[in-house]
């Protein structure tokens, strides 16, 4: 799982004039860590952080992973180099198909379904939606990137896109609704769910990978 965290979050000043979006306190905790919790229902063991605002403040809230039992690893990205170019410079580390999704999305989904809809499709790459919108969670190879890396894209979107134009990206449509912290509203939103629900279980019997 590839986790984009390295935007400046504007929107969300003034909670991110000193604290990045993805340590943000939702419902009694940082984000980040009911995110790790949907990634570690589904099997999912390792996680890059592609971080650049505040980024050392990510490296030292999560660690290395251990204490969820999985392996975290950061890629430092230099300022408004986009999500697409945080993804480029992830690239040494990308060795087969990966998860993408952003450090503000809280995605109650089957990755597995997710993964087994990529694998039928023989494509570089999927982007799952809702409603005809982007969901936030996608699957590429590093051949995706390689792809679009002659004239590099500075954002995610435009990676989709690329794919797109070749003929090679799927789509999977979803029909779970999408929670984030993007917005204000958003935020709002998502720590009265989470305050109130009933915790998410994967309906995986085996893990996601990638």
């Amino acid at each position: 799982m590839v986790v984009i965290a390295g935007g400046l979050a504007t929107r969300m000043q003034p909670l991110t004039t000193h604290c990045p979006k993805i340590l943000l306190n939702v419902a009694g905790r940082p984000f980040a860590e009911h995110q790790i919790e949907l990634f570690q229902q589904q099997g999912i063991r390792q996680v890059i952080y592609c971080v650049s605002h505040f980024g050392e403040q990510i490296v030292e809230a999560l660690g290395d992973g251990s204490r969820w039992g999985m392996t975290f690893q950061y890629v430092f990205d230099r300022p408004f180099a986009g999500t697409g170019g945080a993804l480029f410079n992830a690239l040494p580390l990308l060795k087969s198909a990966f998860f993408v999704t952003y450090g503000d999305a809280y995605l109650e989904c089957s990755l597995r379904s997710i993964k087994q809809a990529f694998d039928a499709s023989h494509k570089f790459g999927l982007m799952t939606r809702y409603r005809g919108v982007d969901y936030g969670l996608g699957i590429l190879t590093p051949g995706a990137l390689l792809l679009a890396q002659a004239a590099p894209p500075t954002s995610l979107n435009t990676i989709y896109q690329c794919l797109d134009e070749y003929g090679t990206l799927a789509y999977h449509d979803l029909t779970t609704r999408f929670r984030e912290i993007g917005s204000k509203d958003g935020l709002h939103d998502l720590h009265k769910y989470l305050l109130g629900r009933v915790p998410f279980a994967a309906k995986a019997n085996r893990p996601a990978h990638p």
